[in-house]
């Protein structure tokens, strides 16, 4: 019975602290756009040519004889 003293008020907490978690989140726009990226995921990327690593050479091909 007497876990209940500390039970009790932990839990209110922890359900306080998910409260705020929910409504900073929706404030802040997490949830604005909840289908977009799952589309995006199926989307090529069409307009967006390959980027190359600047710095690096390209591969030469050897003729086998060093």
């Amino acid at each position: 019975m007497e876990v209940l003293f500390i039970l009790l008020p932990l839990s209110l907490v922890l359900v306080g602290l998910i409260v705020w978690a929910v409504v900073w989140a929706a404030r802040s726009g997490q949830f604005d756009d909840l289908e977009g990226p799952a589309h995006r995921i199926l989307m090529e990327d069409e307009d967006h040519p390959e980027q190359k690593n600047e710095g690096e050479e390209p591969p030469t091909r050897h003729s086998g004889v060093e």
